[in-house]
């Protein structure tokens, strides 16, 4: 076996290997390929598609919508709907993909003459998805068509109170199916079982970019009646920005479509035409154009907060506003719930730790509490995965003895197929969600036997995925090669994500010259190597890991590989290259 650098194993205990090793089947000789190409390679792209994915777009990879079962009933319901003037709601779930997927369909149902409302549950008193109460309530308020985005594949009761009160439901979401399917009067969902093969290979798209699809397929609806003969057909393109938020916040894989989806939606936010984005920029005090990571850690973490910790409604009110006044009103009070929702989840997540040492060698990490707030238990799952190495799903427990639990998988290993096998062998009140992300209702008394189905269910997949963990490095460099243009020249095989990782960069060998812990737990490091060139590097949250103490230990004479991703500092006069580390490993 082949190893990066000759390191089978790191400060953090794991191989190096190249990434995309054996991608190019050339027979030689051969010219070598430049880095973006080998980028692209590297993550799957066939030398076929290397010009569609150096510049992806949505005509390049956008397939037909009437591939989608269900696609054109739905669409020709709105239509409908638009032609009738009818009273519609979109029920969105409380999340940044629920709420952008409200505000696509909104926004483009106003521009062709519909005022839609929206309707988003509250987490802490509704829990996830319609419920039939909800359902039947808008119907009695005159609702005559409910869309549900991101939310309602496995809403079989709501939906049939909703059907029962004689109001039509359009179901638009991407989570898993079980092989029978709730009344609606239409259910959109690449990740239902009995879908078209071609349109199945499109299942790793967020709830959003379904959404987009029915968008688009809903003017093509209105253009063959002849809607447009008089009125300016919309643009659906200039929604991009939000289908991007969504899709990256959703941690969606950026493949194929959502690659584009990404790629093109970043232009478009950056044009600002979108007044409540524009201000949600402005509180996240980003003082250039939002690039791909921004969408995940600065602009999606902010509309999640107003589900979480304040008032469900604020992300697509923000993103529907047309009022620069409300929208800088309402991105100041979801900065504030973001700060909060930091403050609440720094608790939950040291009383997680703390449990998670009696967790014993689980397959997967099942953690409860009680009083921790269900608004930040999948962030919490989120760390505790990161941190444990496995899948973690964390419960927040009621005072009626009731859980609302979260959870987060690693690569390989399909949590949510699990937990809705959970919840159909009677384990569970409810449950479901996809391969990386799981949401479940729990009884307190159920937990441990469901700890135990889990382990038994995924401890053969939960031993693969880690035997098979490696880092994966893309390059390696002399500390003088990792500079501005280099990090530009990698940026072109982006956008980068779930799916479509960034590049891991080796570079050395170089000797520590000055190493402390700064905020909560990073570790920041001046590293110098042969070539006398120094590098900045910061490692986030591991200043108390094995790779954070040896760093701070290291001789000053002894030299390491470092590999992490290369950024831009732009905080100094001019801008510089960084790395934000991964790993390390002893070079001699």
């Amino acid at each position: 076996m082949t190893f990066a650098l000759n390191i089978s194993r790191s400060l953090s205990g794991q191989p190096w290997r190249w990434r995309g090793a054996g991608a190019d089947t050339r027979d030689p000789p051969c010219v070598p390929d430049d880095l973006v190409t080998q980028l692209l390679l590297a993550r799957g792209c066939t030398r076929d598609g290397l010009d569609a994915h150096r510049n992806p777009t949505i005509r390049g990879f956008m397939p037909d919508p009437s591939l989608f079962r269900d696609m054109d009933v739905a669409a020709e319901r709105l239509a409908d709907a638009v032609q009738r003037q009818e009273d519609v709601r979109i029920f969105g779930d409380y999340d940044v993909d629920g709420a952008t997927s409200a505000a696509l369909l909104i926004r483009l149902l106003r521009d062709l003459g519909l005022h839609a409302r929206p309707y988003i549950p509250d987490r802490l008193m509704e829990g996830y998805g319609p419920s039939g109460e909800a359902l039947v309530r808008l119907a009695g308020e005159g609702a005559s068509l409910i869309v549900t985005v991101d939310c309602g594949a496995q809403a079989f009761e709501a939906l049939s109170m909703a059907k029962a009160s004689g109001v039509d439901v359009v179901v638009v979401d991407h989570h898993k199916c079980a092989s029978q399917l709730p009344e609606a009067f239409a259910l959109v969902n690449p990740n239902r079982l009995d879908e078209h093969p071609e349109a199945a290979l499109h299942g790793h798209l967020a709830a959003v970019g379904v959404a987009f699809l029915l968008g688009a397929r809903l003017l093509k609806t209105l253009d063959a009646r002849g809607w447009f003969a008089s009125r300016q057909k919309p643009n659906i393109l200039d929604l991009l920005d939000i289908v991007a938020l969504g899709t990256v916040a959703d941690v969606a894989q950026l493949k194929g479509l959502n690659r584009a989806f990404v790629a093109q939606g970043l232009k478009v936010m950056s044009k600002r035409r979108n007044i409540g984005l524009s201000a949600l920029i402005d509180a996240s005090r980003l003082t250039r154009a939002p690039l791909c990571h921004d969408l995940g850690f600065a602009l999606g973490p902010r509309i999640n907060a107003g589900g979480r910790v304040g008032q469900a409604d604020l992300g697509v009110r923000l993103l529907t506003t047309e009022d620069p006044a409300e929208a800088a009103r309402i991105a100041a009070q979801l900065d504030q719930y973001n700060e909060e929702r930091r403050a609440i989840e720094s608790t939950v997540q040291e009383q997680a730790e703390a449990l998670l040492a009696a967790q014993g060698n689980r397959a997967v990490a099942v953690i409860a509490g009680a009083g921790w707030h269900p608004g930040v238990i999948g962030i919490v799952a989120g760390r505790i995965k990161e941190k444990a190495g496995r899948p973690a799903i964390v419960i927040a427990l009621d005072d009626a003895g009731v859980g609302k639990g979260s959870g987060r998988s690693i690569s390989g290993v399909d949590l949510g197929a699990a937990v809705l096998a959970a919840k159909d062998s009677g384990l569970l009140v409810a449950g479901g969600g996809h391969a990386m992300a799981a949401g479940l209702t729990v009884a307190a008394d159920r937990i441990d036997a469901l700890a135990d189905y889990l382990d038994e269910r995924l401890s053969a997949a939960v031993a693969k995925a880690r035997d098979d963990r490696a880092l994966l490095i893309d390059a390696v460099l002399a500390p003088t090669g990792v500079n501005p243009d280099f990090v530009a020249a990698l940026d072109q095989g982006g956008p980068y994500g779930a799916g479509w990782p960034a590049p891991l960069i080796a570079a050395g060998p170089m000797r520590v010259v000055k190493a402390d812990v700064v905020g909560n737990g990073h570790l920041r490091a001046i590293m110098a190597g042969d070539d006398g060139r120094s590098i900045k590097t910061i490692a986030f949250r591991r200043a108390e890991t094995d790779l954070g103490q040896a760093i701070l230990a290291a001789p000053r004479d002894r030299r390491l590989w470092v590999a992490g991703k290369a950024k831009i500092d732009d905080w100094g006069s001019r801008p510089a290259a960084e790395l934000h580390l991964e790993d390390a490993a002893w070079a001699d």
